[in-house]
């Protein structure tokens, strides 16, 4: 079974399957795909996380594909460019690459594939062409006019004849079908035919990625000033050798107990840990608590994602976080108190004792030009900018993966002519002012929005889930589960479901502003459920019928031992395939 955020990404990962590949080989083949038709949503210059599990292994695994802040990215440089914000467009937000090192260590550890027949489909799409998707048609008339006048280049590949193409217009990238025959080219140097041999091709790939001309084009191009958000004009920091200093891994699950699952999610270098917290806050509640269908329960949720976001902003980031202490039961109890029949409009991060969270800057406006965009999510208003990307495969043997690669996206810095894509800007999530978990350090990894999520019963994957969406991800994802587990929906009723998530946070992207109690919803939830969010001092924002969620899963039934999937029918672009 195979669900993405695009029908040929689902189609490849299937056509794998089909084939005999397993759930690796799928998933590789579909994230290459979805670097080429989904470019306004994810890149090869972006990143990505996931979490599987081997069906022979006893738990879960988290992939690692989140590249660091270059060496030469530190708070002097950027303030010493006048900016009290890492801007949220331009070279200048670009951590290192890491998704497809990523992608290429678990196909190397775990496929079973040769990477010329993995790349074949998404080098196909991109040489020979596949119909722009509406979204990123959409993305680039909304940017074209910064495309001609200061990024020519990201102009020339997504406008070639001067004007942004209609939605359904077959594109072409020879650019990065070049880039993906390179990789193949390199793997093609090493002759053993046998497993030790595959390995090593694979690895000669990866070295051609971190040494080769992505490197080089790529620091080389930015390193010319060009035009930033907020308007400035900067060189970016990036040097070939921050590409060739960075390696993708594996790091371990942290999981919590609800409602007789696991859940397991990435470290706090993540927003992961804030589910397991929202979780923990609502798990001793009544059921009519967590139900969002209902005026109480969708008060309830809001008003614990908004500690559990507080938490995030306030603790989180590539450092040594005490995630212990933040899931502990007593903290929880504590937190829990603090819910109220009225909506808060306040930012309240927990303490730990001994030490203060760090409360970020709470703009609800920023006065700057705007160039470029962050990244394509839902904005306050509920406006759909586009959004992530998110794919998820499990096999007949029981192999199951859950991946959310994002950044790159068109929009997020000029494009590298040789290369066919641009660099992302991940690093927008860091900030400018020191002594914070997520403060801009060189050799720091920014702590990111993406969450794929793994469900597990008496330690067994039930079912991989996750969302696009920046802030919104978990938010999402927790309608979904508690639908599932506490609701008994079944995965696709979840996912159909009528959504609404808290803007009540400080956001992740460019220019980080916040809405004091701010709730988007869906108006499906109905006028009664909506006016009475209002009443409890809730600062509604109404975004139509079928507009908020990006959710899809895959799973195993644990009774009958079926296979399923399921996928978001918003945007009717996601899609579930199996047999």
């Amino acid at each position: 079974m195979s669900a993405s955020t695009h029908w040929l990404a689902t189609a490849s990962a299937q056509a794998v399957l089909e084939r005999g590949g397993n759930a690796f080989d799928a998933a590789v083949a579909a994230a290459f795909v979805l670097h080429v038709v989904e470019p306004h949503l994810n890149g090869p210059g972006g990143d990505l996380v996931a979490i599987f599990q081997t069906a022979d292994a006893a738990a879960p695994t988290v992939l690692m594909g989140q590249g660091p802040a270059p060496a030469g990215a530190t708070i002097d440089h950027y303030r010493g460019e006048g900016l009290e914000l890492v801007p949220g467009a331009g070279g200048l937000a670009a951590a290192v690459p890491g998704a497809v090192d990523a992608w290429l260590l678990l196909l190397r550890d775990h496929g079973t594939w040769e990477l010329t027949d993995v790349l074949a489909y998404a080098i196909g799409y991109a040489r020979d062409g596949h119909p722009l998707v509406a979204g990123a048609a959409a993305t680039i008339a909304r940017v074209a006019e910064l495309f001609r006048n200061d990024w020519p280049t990201s102009a020339a590949l997504w406008m070639p004849d001067g004007e942004p193409p209609a939605p359904g217009a077959v594109v072409r990238n020879p650019a990065y079908a070049a880039v993906l025959d390179a990789l193949v080219h390199a793997s093609c140097t090493v002759r053993d035919d046998g497993p030790v041999g595959r390995a090593a091709r694979i690895d000669a790939a990866r070295r051609e990625w971190k040494t080769g001309i992505v490197a080089h084009e790529a620091s080389a191009f930015l390193a010319q000033p060009h035009v930033h958000s907020g308007g400035g004009s900067h060189a970016a920091v990036i040097t070939a050798d921050d590409f060739a200093g960075f390696d993708a891994g594996y790091e371990q699950a942290v999981t919590r107990e609800f409602r007789g699952r696991t859940i397991a999610k990435a470290g706090a270098w993540t927003q992961g840990p804030a589910l397991l917290q929202t979780l923990g806050l609502l798990e001793p509640l009544a059921d009519d608590l967590l139900d969002p269908s209902q005026e109480a329960g969708a008060h309830t949720i809001l008003e614990a994602q908004k500690l559990a976001y507080a938490d995030r902003d306030g603790w989180f980031g590539d450092d040594d976080v005490d995630l212990d202490a933040l899931l502990a039961a007593d903290y929880l109890d504590e937190r829990r108190a603090l819910i109220t029949p009225a909506a808060s409009a306040e930012f309240r991060p927990g303490a730990l004792p001994g030490r203060t969270a760090h409360r970020p800057p709470l703009r609800t406006s920023y006065d700057a030009p705007t160039v470029g965009t962050g990244e394509p999510t839902v904005a306050r208003s509920g406006e759909t900018r586009g959004d992530t990307c998110h794919l998820d495969v499990i096999d007949r043997w029981g192999n199951i993966v859950s991946a959310t690669p994002s950044g790159g996206w068109l929009q997020s810095s000029p494009t590298v002519p040789a290369l066919g894509f641009c660099l992302g800007t991940r690093l927008q999530m860091t900030w400018l002012e020191p002594g914070h978990p997520s403060s801009l350090v060189p050799g720091r990894r920014p702590r990111t929005t993406l969450t794929p999520t793994l469900v597990l019963r008496d330690g067994t994957p039930e079912f991989a889930i996750g969302s696009p969406g920046g802030d919104q991800q978990d938010q999402w994802q927790l309608l979904a589960l508690l639908r599932i587990i506490v609701g008994g929906y079944s995965p696709q009723q979840a996912i159909d479901a009528p959504a609404l998530h808290t803007t009540s946070l400080p956001e992740s992207f460019w220019p980080r502003t916040w809405t004091p109690a701010g709730a988007v919803v869906e108006d499906r939830l109905g006028d009664a459920l909506i006016s009475g969010l209002e009443r409890r001092g809730h600062v509604v924002t109404r975004v139509g019928d079928w507009t908020l969620g990006r959710v899809s899963a895959v799973g195993r039934d644990a009774a009958t031992g079926v296979l399923w999937s399921a996928a978001n029918p918003r945007g009717m672009q996601g899609y579930a395939a199996g047999r």
